[in-house]
């Protein structure tokens, strides 16, 4: 008689320098420890280190992989939103299905089981995107939890007919509303009406905003101070603030105690913020991404995501959440197991919390897991260490070989070394 479901072996775990075997039953962890007993499935993992997979808190599925029909010229946030508004006026919702499945699987396969995915709702996509998203869901629930953010990306005291749409999409599916202060000509209307939405269907909110190099006329005190008021702490999120890397270092500690204290997150987009950002200096060009390492030390919760796959904000990428945390290190100039460790935290434990889920390795929690090619969490970002295997509840989601050397005979060789 078979004790587990599912038996993983020989795997090793963040803060464990001993392998050890995790016991699956009926989806959830059952037990952690040695020589568990017998299983149903056995799965060597050969010392790979398991962890509750990654969590990507900012991407677009929707206008992901558009290349083919936008031509960058400038590289700049206006020309990305002007080509990107022009490009999704023709999008139907098979079109979209279908780019965002190839996101989507991507980011399955490169250990990513939880995500939240803006949506644009405006007269020109209407609901053709947001439909698709939604079927999009329900085939990859097997292998990822989807979060859909019904957004407003060009504005809405201009347009109006966005809120009917938002509202739309809220009562039909959208787990959560987004709004995007920086393209509204009222951006504190702007701000209070997606707060009103987020009351009105008790939802969380983020905001894109802040996304230049100008310190000054940030967003960030109408939104924190709405926050607080409405006593939404906890269930706000900014993504970019990119204004920040543009401020002293007083002005990023204050806006970070406030942050802090209000309850709101803070996402930085490393390879979309690199890409348009501080095209206007012809020397020492900015880095433009957020200060999340400085935000992280004053209690901010802290996330690095993708933001956009092969479109003209972000003209390449894969969906791989661990590239992203590399980036941010190299960007940001760490270096030591801990900071690389927190930066791991960005993309995994931070990216749950700040979507509303409980993850981790522990007896009775759900046995979403991805075994990593790598002893430790910095040692991943450092390597950006494949992920080899994924479950969800215990169902196996993927599997990717590890890569190995070979010669004639079928083994790996080394050459040997002249005198």
């Amino acid at each position: 008689m078979s004790a587990f479901d599912l038996l993983i072996v020989g795997v090793t775990r963040p803060g464990h320098s001993v392998p050890c075997e995790i016991g699956v039953i009926e989806g959830r962890i059952a037990a952690i420890g040695p020589e568990l007993g017998p299983a149903a499935v056995r799965i060597e993992a050969q010392g790979a280190m398991a962890i509750p997979g990654y969590a990507e808190t900012h991407i677009h599925l929707d206008k992901a992989m558009i290349l083919d029909r936008c031509s960058i010229c400038n590289g700049t946030l206006a020309e990305a939103v002007s080509l990107t508004a022009s490009a999704k006026s023709g999008f139907t919702r098979e079109d979209v299905y279908a780019r965002a499945a190839q996101v989507i699987e991507m980011a399955i396969v490169s250990g990513t089981n939880a995500m939240r995915s803006f949506v644009e709702l405006d007269p020109r996509a209407g609901l053709r995107s947001f439909q698709a998203l939604l079927d999009i869901r329900r085939a990859y629930d097997h292998a990822i939890n989807l979060t859909l953010c019904a957004f407003a990306q060009e504005g809405l005291t201009q347009e109006l007919e966005t809120a009917a749409l938002l509202k739309t999409a809220l009562e039909n599916g959208a787990d959560q509303i987004g709004g995007c202060p920086y393209m509204d000509p009222d951006p504190t209307a702007h701000v209070t009406a997606i707060f009103d939405l987020a009351q009105d269907y008790n939802v969380a909110v983020d905001f894109h905003a802040d996304f230049d190099l100008d310190p000054e006329g940030s967003a960030l005190p109408e939104i924190i101070a709405q926050t607080e008021r409405r006593g939404w702490g906890g269930r706000v999120s900014i993504g970019h603030a990119t204004k920040m890397s543009a401020m002293a270092p007083q002005m990023v500690d204050e806006l970070a105690r406030r942050l802090a204290s209000a309850g709101i997150s803070v996402t930085a987009l490393p390879a979309t913020d690199l890409f348009l950002n501080g095209r206007d200096h012809d020397r020492l060009v900015p880095r433009g991404v957020a200060p999340l390492q400085t935000l992280d030390a004053q209690g901010v919760l802290t996330t690095i995501a993708s933001n956009n796959v092969l479109n003209p904000f972000t003209p390449y990428g894969d969906a791989n959440l661990i590239r992203m945390a590399n980036l941010f290190a190299n960007l940001a100039q760490l270096a030591s197991d801990q900071e690389l460790a927190r930066c791991f935290d960005m993309v995994s434990a931070n990216g749950f919390a700040q979507l509303g889920l409980e993850r981790d390795l522990r007896v009775g929690a759900p046995a979403d897991l991805v075994l990593v090619d790598a002893p430790t969490p910095a040692d991943a970002v450092r390597r950006l260490a494949a992920p080899i295997m994924g479950f969800k509840t215990g169902c196996q989601t993927f599997v990717r070989e590890r890569a190995r050397l070979t010669g004639t005979d079928g083994h790996a060789h080394r050459k040997k070394a002249h005198p």
